[in-house]
């Protein structure tokens, strides 16, 4: 039996990777795939990785990008997720700020830098028009839990999360959603560090296939709207709509995509240059 060791967000996005997981499928290839929850997002799965903590990650495509750019031995696999993840942009329930343009040159809360929490406040501020030198500032705040602790109590003015994830938190407390902000790329790519991909490729397809032949079908598993609200507390109507809104990928990244992700970043001063496609896509 083969030991491999996966990380990713405990959100309604990773449940084929629970369904799998639970049915032991990966068993009867002979591989024992663990299951890591990393709270903290993008910027935790990062540093498992370059600490070899975990295999590889089920992560933000802008956020493991960049890493792999500044040195993150991990190459990209394919897309686990397609469309893009829509970004509420939130404030405390008491707090004054009624509109995303009332956030210019106020505190951004992110779970830490270089996660997407943090990068996705830079896509806000370009798209907002704002000069991201002067207008923006970050107070780190680990993970959603600790936004709800923070943002009451006045550290971080707004935080940027999952809308779905947050909704609980917009509809019974303490959060305000003012606004929102798709990223204009797929979301989520399942990435493997270099030095597995090289000693374990068979077992790497046969993982990607066990999951890939799950997200196929994903939407059409009887009661799967009832199983993710009582999973993760989201109204049954809430998961309808983003069921409709979300479409998983068996594909790689394309070449114009990544381009696309790369000039942004750069353009953005979150990486120093661009790298040729074959140091991030595998």
């Amino acid at each position: 039996m083969k030991k491999f060791k996966i990380g990713g967000v405990p959100e309604h996005f990773n449940l084929p990777w629970y369904l799998t997981l639970r049915d032991k499928e990966y068993h009867e290839e002979a591989i024992n795939l663990r299951w890591t929850d990393y709270a903290g997002g993008t910027g935790q799965m990062c540093k498992a990785l370059r600490d070899k903590e975990i295999d590889m990650a089920v992560i933000l495509t802008e956020g493991i990008v960049r890493d792999i750019i500044n040195g993150n031995e991990c190459k990209i696999v394919q897309v686990f997720v397609k469309t893009p993840l829509i970004w509420g942009i939130h404030v405390a329930e008491n707090s004054d700020y009624r509109s995303i343009e009332e956030l210019k040159g106020t505190k951004a809360a992110i779970s830490r830098y270089g996660s997407g929490s943090h990068l996705m406040a830079y896509v806000n501020a370009e798209k907002q028009g704002w000069d991201t030198d002067k207008d923006l500032d970050f107070e780190v705040i680990k993970s959603l839990d600790g936004a709800l602790e923070a943002l009451p109590e006045g550290r971080g003015d707004y935080f940027m999360w999952e809308k779905f994830m947050t909704k609980p938190h917009v509809d019974n407390g303490p959060l305000n959603i003012i606004g929102e902000c798709p990223t204009p790329w797929p979301c989520f790519v399942i990435a493997v560090r270099t030095e597995v991909l090289e000693n374990e490729p068979d077992c790497i397809k046969s993982i990607l296939k066990i999951i890939n032949n799950t997200t196929l079908e994903f939407k059409d598993i009887p009661s799967i709207d009832t199983m993710i609200s009582n999973r993760y507390g989201i109204k049954i109507e809430d998961v309808r709509q983003w069921l409709s809104l979300t479409e998983w990928s068996q594909e790689q990244l394309t070449i114009k995509q990544l381009e696309q992700i790369q000039n942004k970043l750069f353009q953005l001063e979150l990486i120093s240059a661009t790298v040729p496609v074959n140091q991030i896509l595998y």
